[in-house]
């Protein structure tokens, strides 16, 4: 039996008031104008990222993967006031629209863009994370969690975005590297025994991950 109704997806987005509502018209204009569009969280996952900072509060945040800035600003909601977000992405024209986001938000005094690898850069950032968001290239999702694991702070939060990867994670013979790549990172942190975790079915899928 099926419980997700196949307009579920709507019904709840006009149910949930999370999402900040000024960041309507660049979601959209993303949506309308970007060829990777789909990259972009949708709306109502951004008020759950924005629902999640809020509840921790965090001082530092590390998003993996910025695309044009969306997920970054639904995140900074819950920053405190001491805090910062540091987001990396590796397309340089992407960072830039972010940029131009960021800089007309709210927060545009606590975001901190990095251009480049993520791989090198997060071990040049010397800070524990409260809160830290993977949603950027998928065979490295195992390294990014790998990298930045150790420098969580006690009860932080990592979210990984993705992770039942448009269902082909459902399907007996997984053709594509991405889905295989996502697969192989679901069973490596079901087998972690330091971490505990749940996933969420939230748009394409959001894993929770905290240390025991």
């Amino acid at each position: 039996m099926e419980f997700i109704h196949p307009n579920a997806n709507t019904y709840i987005e006009h149910f949930s008031k999370a999402t900040p509502s000024y960041l309507r018209a660049m979601y959209e204009a993303t949506l309308a104008d970007h060829p990777h569009a789909h990259l972009q969280s949708n709306w109502h996952q951004g008020g759950v990222l924005s629902f999640l900072s809020k509840l921790i509060g965090p001082t530092n945040i590390l998003e993996i993967g910025t695309f044009t800035g969306f997920s970054s600003l639904c995140l900074a909601e819950g920053l405190s006031s001491k805090g910062f977000l540091h987001t990396i992405e590796l397309r340089a024209e992407d960072a830039k629209k972010a940029l131009s986001h960021f800089a007309t938000s709210p927060h545009s005094e606590k975001i901190k863009q990095h251009i480049g690898d993520a791989k090198q850069i997060i071990p040049s950032l010397p800070l524990n994370w409260d809160l830290v968001f993977i949603d950027a290239d998928k065979t490295g999702y195992i390294e990014y969690y790998d990298l930045v694991l150790p420098r969580l702070a006690p009860n932080g939060l990592i979210i990984v975005d993705n992770v039942l990867f448009h269902g082909e994670v459902l399907e007996e013979k997984m053709s594509g590297k991405s889905a295989k790549a996502i697969q192989a990172f679901n069973e490596y942190v079901l087998n972690d025994p330091n971490v505990e975790h749940t996933i969420l079915t939230v748009r394409d899928g959001l894993s929770l991950i905290r240390k025991k």
